[in-house]
């Protein structure tokens, strides 16, 4: 019935195309290109807008600026959607963006009618007064982002560059470690308006992009709300593996690149397949969101009677920590961490904590396996198919680790940093501490006042760190189990190494003692150094710091701040080695060439023990 009437329309929206065919392309890429200069004018507009104090004049400027590109935003989806074959089918397609320009069309109204900004005076009457800005740093991200693919689809750089996986990948952890200590250098990312030094927004983006948290300056008191939103941003960038962010990036700017970054993706999520890959990266973003989001909501109902000064503040403290604790990070907007008195005990709030810390930790893969629906499905329908050996390792680590470090914890600490706490009270520390001393960095206690052979069970958890392709550090449990079963094996005389009815293969147990020994050699070698410039402050303490910084823990029993500047770049260096070392070493060995097999040399006995 409807069919006669679809046909008419599609006559005449032929008849339409037909006619505007000849300026079609060069309207579209026009507004394409005119698009890009603009667009980065305005992201440069809104980073002065926020970064510096500027006079009425400057701020007028900047604000028509960002007017005008909003405004040619809506004429180029209004273009595209004109000169689109199916408006109908366009308007599906663009379902987001069509959402974005209705809402500004009808604030620009709104705003030229009523004198009313729509999202200011919802801040208000909500009592959430950062939302206007919220809104307008999350426009001028997306026109970023925009910019960003449309210069790699016309410049294809990245194919001229010949970066292979594991250059991308490191070189994508420093731009957005650099990228991060330029926003976080400007004057109004602090509270007293006179900016951090270079050194301290170096440091702390580095500590939040490779998510360890270890700090030279207080965040709490020395950064203002929208240094806080910064370091959030670079906590979630830099947790959800930016391999992740490059690899899209990579795949939309240049889709003759999807096979070469899908095996990136591949390999350090360990898919099945290409299109597996992909298909996890989806599943990755949808999870991690998904969980931050329960974590902050169940937040914002567990923070008991600590004083916020108004509601947005309840509402960003409990996104952050949220972001925090899944990424692994460690960050606290307050100065004792959740050593606060208010806080330290405070049942519901340490358990979502440390719950959502061990999710972040299981690794994507795992995730993926546990909670999919597809996987779920497919585990119903066939029971022959089981959890993947991946799924298992993690989750036998976390089963066996977390207790083990909270017996490790109680027993030594009794009579020390738990004297005083009820039965109860030592429990909940205990458990919290074996929890986040693996990669997460928070702590309930002073690092300070722990006694030595604790500080040494800690380093040993520290080194093993979370599960493989999780926001987690450390060798990854995944590596500890292999190269343990490895020795056990080994000491039992097998020749085949098996784990959960599966064989392991020689070139994953080679993979795993080459990692072992990479971070055990690069965490030495940074002790080492460290004793040389910083040697007053101790053995011990030194070490623990830096098993800390190349694990990506970022607990520190307080002499962050009283390393030498020396001292400190060797943190920066190991954190970055750290979050990206042993998976570069991986990619590297995987697709190294493989061995000619036209001779082989005459077998040695070598001497071992």
């Amino acid at each position: 019935m409807n069919n006669p009437r679809r046909q008419t329309v599609n006559r005449i929206r032929e008849w339409i195309n037909i006619r505007i065919y000849d300026s079609k392309i060069p309207a579209i890429r026009f507004m394409r290109y005119a698009s890009v200069p603009l667009s980065i004018a305005a992201v440069i507009s809104l980073l002065i807008r926020h970064g510096f104090l500027l006079t009425p004049e400057n701020e007028a400027l900047v604000g028509t600026l960002l007017k005008g590109t909003i405004g040619f935003y809506i004429f180029k989806y209004l273009v595209e959607f004109f000169y689109s074959f199916s408006p109908i089918q366009y308007l599906k397609n663009s379902k987001w963006e069509g959402l974005l320009m209705l809402y500004m069309s009808i604030n620009i109204l709104s705003i030229n009618l009523f004198q009313v900004e729509i999202m200011a005076t919802l801040g208000t009457y909500l009592g959430l007064m950062q939302l206007e800005a919220f809104f307008m740093v999350f426009i001028q991200a997306y026109f970023l982002l925009f910019v960003a693919l449309e210069v790699g689809k016309a410049s294809r750089l990245l194919p001229m560059l010949k970066l292979s996986p594991p250059a991308l990948l490191v070189s994508s952890f420093i731009l957005l470690m650099f990228i991060g200590a330029g926003l976080l250098w400007m004057p109004e990312m602090t509270k007293s308006g006179e900016g951090l030094s270079l050194k301290e927004a170096l440091f702390t983006s580095v500590s939040a992009v490779s998510v360890t948290g270890l700090n030279i300056i207080d965040i709490s008191t020395a950064l203002s709300f929208k240094g806080k939103f910064v370091l959030m941003i670079l906590i979630q960038l830099g947790g959800l593996n930016f391999i992740a962010f490059a690899s899209i990036f990579a795949m939309l700017a240049n889709p003759s690149l999807g096979t070469r970054y899908k095996s990136l993706l591949q390999a350090n999520y360990s898919a099945d397949t290409l299109e597996g890959s992909v298909d996890l990266i989806r599943e990755i973003f949808r999870f991690s969101f998904f969980f931050e989001l329960i974590a902050a909501i169940l937040l914002f109902f567990s923070w008991g009677t600590f004083p916020f000064a108004h509601l947005g503040d309840r509402i960003f403290y409990s996104l952050f920590h949220a972001i925090s604790a899944f990424n692994n990070a460690g960050f606290s907007l307050f100065s004792e961490g959740l050593a606060h008195p208010a806080l330290a005990q405070n049942t519901p709030l340490v358990l979502i904590i440390g719950i959502t810390i061990v999710l972040g930790g299981l690794g994507f893969s795992t995730i993926h396996d546990l909670f999919s629906t597809q996987a779920y499905s497919a585990r119903r329908r066939n029971p022959w198919i089981h959890l993947q050996a991946n799924t298992k390792i993690a989750l036998y680590a976390t089963l066996i680790l977390i207790p083990l470090g909270m017996l490790f914890f109680m027993g030594l600490e009794f009579n020390g940093t738990l004297m005083g706490q009820t039965g109860g009270q030592k429990m909940l520390t205990s458990f919290f501490q074996s929890v986040t001393t693996r990669t997460a960095g928070f702590n309930t206690i002073d690092f300070g006042a722990i006694a030595l052979p604790t500080l040494l069970i800690l380093i040993i958890f520290m080194f093993i760190g979370g599960a493989s392709g999780s926001t987690a550090g450390g060798i990854k449990t995944s590596t500890f189990a292999l190269v343990f079963v490895n020795a056990l094996a080994t000491i039992r005389g097998r020749k085949r190494v098996e784990m959960f009815h599966y064989t392991i293969p020689v070139e994953l147990l080679n993979l795993a003692m080459s990692a072992f020994l990479f971070s055990g050699s690069s965490i030495l070698l940074g002790i080492f150094f460290l004793t040389i410039t910083d040697g007053h402050l101790g053995l011990a303490r030194l070490a623990f710091e830096e098993v800390s910084a190349f694990c990506t823990v970022g607990l520190s029993t307080g002499i962050t701040r009283e390393l030498s500047t020396t001292g400190q770049s060797i943190l920066m260096a190991s954190m970055l080695i750290g979050r990206v070392g042993t998976v570069t070493l991986a990619f590297a060995l995987t697709s190294r060439k493989k061995e000619s097999h036209d001779y082989t040399y005459p077998k040695s006995n070598v001497q071992v023990g």
